[in-house]
């Protein structure tokens, strides 16, 4: 399996070679969805001027009293952490649904489509990609069945939260001195079952898009492809994430912290969001990049495997037969390309 490196240079490498397309077409199509991402994002941070309750700080308050009667220690910081990046991301989901199952997942299609045809023909005119629609509706299949995955996955580690915690309470061992080391441990268990079904799931986005094949297929066929390889994919994950939680960062200190403080939009906050806008949604085309160059990575390894397999059966059970020519694997264009 190709290490972390050498495919994030393969990606960066095709993604300057299709600069113009991927900085103008695909960048243009996300850019309504991140500009609207990033300003909900006005509303994870306390406004003096309003008196109203901010629409994250009622969600929040409902997830503090449903841990609270649950019987979590939300004294600990793991679970006022939790509580506040829930209630965040699901504000944020609300604000942008309808946008990120239009734009979001119509930029998604145009950089698959376009890497999947560049891969046949690298004379392709800057333009969109004539079957870029047919491919959107499997990728909505996609992040629809990819939802319901996510949800499945927080009431699962929910739950097993819900039961160590009643388990060691039950034992008398929720004293002071375990309640540290069982929240260190919930975070851990809580954070790989979450990052592994968003991997899934947007490993599952480019399958679909490349296959057109949508749905909980494309879902299971992702998490097959995601044996052996958990560790990559986790490390192209965490520096993608890390990305885009910068410009997420940049986008509250440079346009939301200001307008808190003065309550208004200068001309210049205005060009300055705008601009980071724009760089939000060029990290969500190369992130595509990078997931779709990771995937052909897993389809030619399992190709060379089957190869490597089929070779053997033919040697064992027909030792009469010409030997395996190694040619053969080298005229495969797909391998070729990959290689």
């Amino acid at each position: 399996m190709e290490g972390t490196g050498k495919i994030l240079r393969r990606s960066v490498h095709t993604f300057l070679q299709n600069y113009q397309y991927f900085t103008t077409i695909s960048a243009s199509l996300a850019l309504p969805f991140s500009a609207l991402f990033l300003i909900s994002q006005a509303f994870f941070l306390p406004s003096s001027s309003s008196s109203s309750p901010l629409l994250s700080q009622l969600i929040h308050n409902h997830f503090q009293a449903l841990f609270r009667a649950a019987g979590f220690p939300t004294s600990s910081g793991f679970f006022t952490i939790l509580s506040l990046k829930l209630s965040e991301t699901v504000t944020s989901f609300i604000f942008t649904l309808p946008l990120t199952t239009t734009f979001l997942l119509i930029a998604k299609s145009s950089v698959i489509r376009r890497l999947a045809q560049v891969k046949a023909d690298p004379s392709l005119p800057y333009s969109l990609p004539p079957d870029i629609l047919s491919a959107y509706t499997p990728l909505l299949r996609t992040y629809v069945c990819g939802f319901l995955v996510i949800l499945s996955a927080n009431a699962t580690a929910f739950f097993l939260l819900f039961f160590g915690f009643n388990c060691l309470e039950g034992f008398q061992l929720s004293a002071t001195e375990h309640s540290l080391s069982s929240s260190v441990v919930a975070a851990v268990a809580y954070s790989m079952v979450i990052a592994n079904t968003f991997i899934i799931c947007n490993l599952a986005l480019v399958l679909s898009g490349t296959e057109k094949h949508g749905g909980s297929l494309a879902i299971i066929k992702a998490y097959l492809m995601m044996r052996g390889r958990r560790a990559t994919a986790l490390s192209i994950a965490v520096i993608g994430n890390f990305a885009l939680a910068a410009t997420e960062a940049l986008f509250r200190y440079r346009v939301v912290a200001p307008y808190h403080a003065s309550g208004s939009f200068s001309l210049g906050i205005l060009l300055e969001g705008c601009y980071i806008a724009y760089l939000y949604s060029v990290l969500i085309v190369l992130d595509t990049v990078v997931t779709y160059t990771f995937l052909r990575s897993c389809q030619v390894e399992d190709l060379i495997n089957c190869e490597d397999k089929f070779y053997c059966q033919i040697q064992i059970w027909d030792a009469t037969d010409e030997p395996y020519d190694n040619s053969l694997k080298n005229s495969d264009p797909l391998l070729n390309a990959e290689s």
